[in-house]
């Protein structure tokens, strides 16, 4: 903890941006059900009231209070996105470094099936799996987690295989340790700086993809708060001069934003170049 405050610091100022930014993401995440004046669902007045005292950002287009519709987005979308990072990662670094640890065949059929998967362009063929399986979330997020893992294994095998090859690996393989000893104790502590700094960036991947599918009405389904989702409801709001609408698609952009300014200060913290 001390060794992290030294270097945050220490970092530039769009690395303390980023870091302070995600840090109100998460606690207004956290926190929502005490920060937000009202409930998700509740319906407190009429359609598009304007901004006022009692609704600082107006209501949408049931009637409910936008600003408490916008706190709990932060906990809906963000831990979706978030679960599904995880689950990405899961899937893209264990076949990545069973890939490069086995090669050969196992290697060729892994590869090969990825790069099937990519030929499809991403959007198109998550519409198609939503479409026939349904949006509920846990679909939503296996469907995101099969897609965006196809990058995630082709930078774990990339990095493995430069690792796979060095004299420890063969030592190991000599001592008659198995697969998951040596992708684990021996690939995965060597790889795990790029792949923390792609953890990062395909956070924001899957976050825009997810608050894209909501805009076109596939992903977090209503009555769920989710920011995607908001600026779709409340989009003819931008032909009368009423900002709200940009408000949550502002919410997304800052979080893109800054998680790629920590992405950033990552690498530089632990590229060397510092030196």
């Amino acid at each position: 903890m001390q060794a992290f405050a030294k270097a945050f610091w220490k970092a530039p100022i769009t690395a303390k941006f980023g870091v302070l930014a995600i840090t109100v993401y998460v606690l207004t995440a956290v926190f929502a059900p005490l920060l937000a004046p009202y409930g998700q669902f509740q319906v407190v007045g009429s359609q598009y009231l304007p901004w006022s005292a009692a609704h600082p950002l107006g209501t949408d287009n049931l009637g409910r209070d936008m600003l408490s519709r916008i706190i709990f987005g932060a906990r809906n979308t963000v831990s979706i996105a978030l679960i599904a990072t995880i689950l990405t990662f899961l899937l893209g670094t264990v076949t990545g470094f069973i890939a490069a640890t086995l090669g050969g065949w196992a290697d060729q059929v892994l590869s090969r099936l990825v790069d099937s998967l990519m030929a499809i362009p991403t959007l198109i063929f998550g519409l198609m799996l939503l479409t026939v399986f349904g949006t509920s979330i846990p679909v939503l997020i296996c469907v995101i987690a099969l897609l965006e893992s196809t990058r995630v294994y082709r930078l774990a095998r990339a990095v493995a295989m430069n690792i796979v090859v060095m004299d420890y690996v063969e030592a190991a393989r000599l001592r008659g340790e198995g697969l998951w000893w040596i992708m684990t104790r021996e690939v995965l502590p060597n790889a795990l700086s790029p792949l923390a700094a792609e953890f990062g960036l395909r956070f924001c991947f899957v976050f825009l993809f997810i608050s894209a599918l909501s805009f076109l009405g596939l992903g977090i389904q209503p009555p769920t708060a989710d920011w995607g989702s908001m600026v779709r409801e409340n989009a003819t709001l931008i032909s009368f001069g009423d900002p709200t609408p940009l408000i949550p698609a502002g919410a997304i952009a800052l979080l893109t934003v800054a998680v790629n300014f920590v992405v950033d200060w990552f690498l530089y913290h632990t590229s060397g170049l510092k030196d």
